[in-house]
């Protein structure tokens, strides 16, 4: 089994990396652009080509190289945020890396299995009345990256109906977990409280809308849950993964400080306010547990335990090495 894994070197990529490589017999390529820091530990146990995917030519000569069984396009600008500021990028970045990816697979005729990562930022702006949202909601996108992942949903959509290609779509709900970028909630705060123990800044964790409620679900889980998708999904079908339940990250929060070894207050900061923020989101998972059989088993307790693990040992290596 050859498996292709695009944005490999990024966090969900290389947690993916990480259960492909507990698995006999599969052979793993990935591609990516930027740091390769998240796979130091599976340094020779995989084959990684450092290049843009956006790029047609090193698409090219990924697939040429890779001849992939098994193809989990995760490569692609994924903080919503930044989109506000830049929507283009955003928008280029997501649909011509994923255009290149499809269209070189179609001109060979590949008849691997493909999984395009969509997004519950698709569902956009949701009354309460219609939670938790099922693949049938309707799409109201309020960010330009939700417009680019609707894109590339449909995308893979087309790809399949046009070309026959093998494609599966998942919209899942926030992932979080260790080796995410800091840039992402929970990740962000519990950088924040690291760096607070270690007296590197002030005893004040500066936050966001901590009235909003979320889906989250470990990274362990859902890349598990990316592999079901792909070996018992039905091609051209969509599936929403998720928790199928909304936590406030004001609780996140709480449990948090709860692991925090110094006393924490809380400061608003208006910087860290979105444009739009949906107050309430969450999936109603029954389609894909029908499908697969998958259920998340990682608690949220403990899923924030191992993020404020790494981002511990992060910074004290970092100390150290300065």
């Amino acid at each position: 089994m050859r498996v292709l894994i695009t944005g490999m070197n990024g966090f969900a990529g290389s947690h993916l990396a990480d259960f492909l490589l507990t698995q006999p017999g599969v052979e793993i390529f990935g591609a990516g652009i930027g740091d390769t820091m998240n796979l130091a530990h599976v340094a020779g146990r995989v084959t990684f080509q450092e290049g843009d995917l956006t790029q047609a030519a090193f698409t090219e000569r990924v697939l040429a190289e890779a001849q992939p069984d098994h193809v989990y396009h995760l490569a692609g600008q994924a903080f919503a945020p930044v989109s506000w500021q830049d929507p283009w990028t955003t928008m280029e970045i997501n649909l011509r890396a994923q255009v290149n990816l499809l269209q070189t697979l179609a001109r060979a005729q590949s008849s691997a299995r493909i999984l395009v990562i969509g997004s519950m930022d698709e569902y956009g702006r949701i009354d309460a009345a219609d939670l938790p949202v099922t693949e049938a909601t309707r799409l109201q996108p309020d960010s330009p990256y939700g417009v680019s992942k609707i894109a590339q949903d449909f995308l893979g959509l087309q790809y399949f109906l046009s070309h026959g290609l093998r494609v599966i779509r998942v919209r899942p709900s926030n992932h979080i977990g260790p080796r995410q970028n800091e840039q992402f909630v929970t990740s962000n705060f519990a950088k924040q409280v690291a760096e607070i123990e270690l007296g590197l800044r002030a005893p004040v964790l500066r936050v966001g809308n901590l009235a909003a409620e979320r889906d989250f679900t470990d990274v362990r889980d859902m890349v598990r849950a990316y592999v079901l998708a792909v070996e018992r999904g039905v091609a051209g079908a969509v599936y929403n993964i998720g928790s199928e339940n909304a936590l406030a990250i004001q609780t996140v929060v709480e449990m948090l400080l709860a692991q925090s070894r110094v006393p924490i207050q809380i400061e608003r900061d208006p910087a860290r306010l979105r444009p739009s923020d949906t107050p309430v989101m969450y999936c109603s998972a029954a389609k894909f547990r029908a499908q697969t059989g998958w259920q998340p088993t990682i608690p949220l307790e403990t899923s924030l335990r191992d993020i404020l693990a790494y981002w511990r040992e992060k910074i004290r290596r970092n100390t150290k090495s300065e």
